[in-house]
Parts: structure tokens; sequence; C-alpha cells
């Protein structure tokens, strides 16, 4: 691959997903000179029959800013089924966004990515936490897929070029409280109480514990900055935030925006360490995980700094602060609706569906 490689036919995997939306959002509606000639979606078959679908009318809208569709079947499509769309479609960029519930068939693209004659930079779905932050994050059960495809990537994985756009937690889910497991943190606005972990040293009545996020539009434009710097980015994983805060801030800004006073609820960390031990059924002979086990994990892991950097990658993608989302804006989204209210403008332009 030649130093002045930029993208043209990208392909992004797992485009309309949870996270998947933002970025496929933000890459269209790029300013221009956008960083790749086509933008195409990899979607299952059938997702236009039923036109007036939440995917559909999002599918549509999105073709009408320029994207293509390429249909087939992420779990039921072969490692050699997979290269053939990427030759066919002369994708030199794949952008994986697979949640945590598909992550398991990456391996399998990425190996067909590599045996392609046109792929040539892979950005795997790591958005999120920081899976090699320190030494303890390989004993960290939520980390064990990702961990386990970077093993493959270093051990299988020659020719292409990779980049992981490490994010750590979006503050947009961070705020919602887990349904049965609240003490784990989160803010319930209508009701006027918020839950938070004190760490054990004071530090969240302090105002410390400091939390790196990324909203979930600010994934979108590093993602898409990350395609504006591909030299910069090879064999790296960024680490991007949108801005560090205490829960004891993000608590004053609610205040602030409602004009509300909160009833709050701390819980020490000991405390979330014993429920991680009972949802992982760790004690078990044979282990039958709590679904809700990964996210209290990864709340606990946040609360004890396991999103902080000396220094982040923003300015290697010439991110400025100025661009990026704030507190204020990311509660202000939150009261009113949230991420889970988000309609990437198809409401707007319903009329024209």
């Amino acid at each position: 691959m030649s130093n002045d490689f930029k993208p043209t036919n990208v392909l992004i995997i797992g485009g309309t997903g949870a996270i998947g939306a933002y970025i496929t959002s933000s890459l269209l509606s790029a300013a221009s000179p956008k960083p790749y000639t086509t933008l195409s979606l990899f979607t299952r078959p059938g997702w236009d029959s039923d036109p007036s679908s939440n995917k559909a009318k999002l599918i549509q809208h999105w073709q009408s800013q320029g994207l293509k569709v390429v249909t087939g079947n992420v779990e039921s499509l072969d490692q050699a089924g997979f290269t053939q769309v990427f030759e066919e479609g002369k994708f030199d960029t794949v952008i994986s966004c697979l949640g945590r519930a598909t992550l398991k068939y990456q391996p399998k693209i990425i190996d067909a990515a590599e045996h392609s004659q046109s792929v040539q930079w892979f950005l795997p779905s790591e958005y999120g936490t920081d899976v090699a932050y320190n030494e303890k994050s390989a004993s960290e059960p939520t980390h064990v897929g990702k961990l386990a495809l970077r093993k493959h990537i270093r051990e299988k994985i020659e020719r292409l070029k990779v980049t992981y756009v490490v994010t750590g937690p979006y503050f947009d889910m961070w705020l919602y409280p887990i349904p049965g497991y609240e003490q784990a943190g989160g803010f319930v606005p209508s009701e006027k109480k918020a839950y938070v972990i004190d760490d054990g040293e004071g530090k969240v009545d302090d105002g410390e514990g400091k939390v790196g996020f990324c909203t979930m539009w600010d994934v979108g434009k590093f993602v898409t900055a990350t395609l504006r710097h591909p030299t910069q980015s090879f064999g790296k994983a960024l680490k991007v935030q949108s801005f560090i805060v205490t829960p004891k801030e993000v608590l004053a800004e609610f205040e602030k925006q409602t004009g509300s006073t909160f009833d709050v609820t701390e819980t020490p960390l000991p405390e979330i360490q014993e429920l991680e031990e009972v949802l992982w059924d760790k004690k078990s002979d044979n282990p039958q995980p709590n679904p809700q086990a990964t996210f209290v994990t990864l709340r606990r892991i946040w609360a004890q700094g396991g999103t902080l950097y000396e220094k982040n990658d923003n300015e290697v993608l010439e991110v400025k602060q100025e661009d990026l989302d704030t507190l204020e804006e990311g509660v202000r989204r939150y009261l009113a609706g949230g991420y889970k209210a988000e309609t990437f403008g198809v409401r707007a332009c319903s009329a024209n569906l």
C-alpha cells in the first residue's frame, strides 16, 4: 500500500445498529470533500420488505444522501462469501460496527478482507471501553471477545492495515440506569433521582472519580476523522474522547437544566464488585451469567478510572474540542428523549419517504 492511500469505496457492516447508525449518518453528512468516494451498507436481504418499518425508512433516507446497499447475512455468509462481496464491490476500506452479540463473526470477516484483492484497511468494532487499558484488562470478562480478536489480528493478519477507534463509554448510554440494577449508576430525571458509584476513596463526594466519555454522535465524528487520516491511523488503537467529567458535574448539569434537586444514591464500590460476583455466577461450577453482568462490570471499570489517559489522540485526528459535544449538550439530548428517540432525520423527511 502506498503512503498516499485514501479511502475510496467504503463498506460499513452493522451500520444500522445502536452505534453503527451514528457512524453511518455521520459519514454521510461529512463535509466536502468527503473522506471516501462511495459509501455502502452491508445489511440483511429483505430490509425493504416492509417500507413502513423504521429500518426501511432509515436506509431509504440514507440512500437519498448517496448511500449504496449491499445485501448479505453476517451469520451465514462464510469467509469466501465475504471475500467475494469485498472484491465485487471493489471495497478498499471496511468499517465494522457489529454489536456485542455478533462480534464472534468478526474473525471470518477480517480474514476475508485479508485474503481479498481489494480491501486495504479495516476498522474493527472496537468502539467503547479500552480492552488493553492496563495489566488487569486481560482478566476482565467483558473484554474476552475483543481481546481474542486483537490476538487473532496479531497472529493471522499480515497485509491488511487495521485501526481500532477506542472511544470509551458512550455518554448517552451511561446516563440510563440498568433496570433492576440502578445502583450501578444512572439518572432518572422524571423521578429526580441519581445513582452513582462511590469508589471507596471519597472521590464521588469530592467531585473526583473522573470518566472520559464520547457521545454517540462524536463516535461518528471520530470515525469520519479517522478516514481522513489513514496513514496516521494505521496499526494504532486511537483513544478519543468528547469530554472528561465527574458524576458530580453531571449531576450539577441535570439539576441546572431541570431546575430541581436530585435525590442521590451512592453505592460503595465493594458492593458493586459483590454484585458482579453474583451476576457472573462465579461461584458456580457451571456459571450462567446474567445478561446484565457485562454492563455492571463496565460501569465499575469506568468508575475506577479505566477511561483516563495522560493524553488522548484527538489531536492526531485533528479534531478540535469546539467541534465536539459538551456535557451540556449531552444532558440536553437525554432530557429530550436520549439516543433511544434519535431518528437521524427520518421524521423530518418522512413525507418524502
